[in-house]
């Protein structure tokens, strides 16, 4: 249990975490494993739901995030410093101490409904999966996609669970609209590997059946390559992106693993227990791909790395989308249609509900 940076001491848990199972029949993960730490959910009364990005790296305005903390695990996430600011540890707590942004709903439908608001395609999950498990008990990404799809406004996703494929009414309404986009990311067809990485995450050939579902209820989607891990998932690119060209993906996308704040220590200790023997040789490659640092936030590098082995990835990445006839960008969406009248706010009666 790693201490964050604005606190003094370090937690031990003494006893060993294991990896909850994956369902790959389902469409979410199992909760709970045993020896698994459980999970604590606590409502949050959130201020408002839409986050603007400044950053000229990533192609939306605006995300929403219905979750704080996120159940899958994944050792790499670049969020899991975003806990620090709860005063929570960003490791074990980010997983299993997570805030659901109950009024979340009820937030963008107000947010939307301002005058001032221009529709631009909104994404969902930048920085947790709206998709995770807990999200089957309180379904507020569906709630979201209920708002967004009503007014007609445009939307993006992001997620690694198959919990997506319960929402296919809404995703299919709005992808025929030409107004959303899903990606799946795949970080590696090793179930083994991905038990490892992303322990309550789907396994990668359920996350493949993901795509072709979506791709055949009409829904445009892509795949997300990420995060490449040089020696460890990066021999597997041309593969990776064989598959969803096979499963109907319509366009390839991919980052380079990034270390961000507490990030660094976590994914070392990772390595050094998981693949003892290529843990040093990973790490002198990430530094390779951020011009000897460990993580170099700069905008024009953070996402894809610098150098020849960030060049060779590119390069790599492109060659074998070109190869199955995938492209590297989103589709644009359709923002015309957005229908503000089609907004309608909850009465006092209901409001007092999330202020009481």
């Amino acid at each position: 249990q790693i201490a964050h940076r604005f606190e003094g001491a370090q937690r031990q848990v003494d006893e060993h975490v294991e990896p909850a199972p994956t369902d790959e029949a389902g469409l979410w993960e199992d909760g709970e494993a045993s020896g698994s730490l459980p999970t604590q959910v606590t409502p949050e009364q959130a201020r408002s739901i839409l986050s603007r990005n400044d950053s000229p790296d990533i192609p939306f305005t605006w995300s929403i995030n219905p979750y704080r903390g996120c159940e899958h695990g994944c050792i790499y996430c670049y969020a899991r410093p975003t806990h620090s600011y709860l005063n929570l540890s960003p490791g074990l707590d980010f997983e299993t101490r997570l805030m659901a942004k109950v009024n979340a709903a009820y937030l963008l439908r107000r947010e939307l409904a301002r005058p001032s608001h221009e529709p631009s395609p909104i994404n969902i999950g930048s920085a947790t999966d709206p998709y995770q498990p807990v999200e089957r008990e309180w379904h507020i990404t569906r709630d979201v996609l209920e708002v967004l799809t009503a007014c007609q406004h445009p939307f993006t996703i992001v997620t690694k669970s198959s919990g997506v494929e319960r929402d296919l009414d809404l995703l299919s309404l709005a992808g025929a609209r030409k107004q959303t986009y899903v990606m799946i990311s795949i970080t590696t067809l090793d179930s083994d590997l991905s038990r490892r990485l992303e322990p309550r995450a789907a396994a990668p050939m359920r996350r493949l059946q993901t795509v072709q579902k979506l791709a055949q209820a009409g829904v445009p989607v892509g795949v997300n390559v990420a995060p490449i891990i040089p020696f460890l998932n990066e021999p597997e690119i041309e593969q990776i992106i064989e598959a969803a060209a096979m499963a109907g993906a319509m366009n390839i996308h991919y980052t380079v693993v990034r270390l961000p704040w507490e990030v660094k220590p976590l994914f070392e200790e990772w390595l050094t227990h998981h693949v003892p023997e290529k843990a040093a040789r990973i790490m002198a490659r990430v530094r390779e791909l951020r011009g000897g640092k460990d993580y170099d936030a700069d905008f024009s590098l953070r996402m894809k790395g610098e150098g020849v082995w960030a060049k060779l990835i590119a390069q790599r990445v492109r060659k074998a989308a070109e190869r199955h006839g995938m492209g590297r960008l989103a589709l644009e969406l359709d923002s015309s249609r957005f229908d503000r009248s089609a907004l309608h706010l909850q009465d006092e009666v209901q409001l007092g509900l999330f202020t009481e």
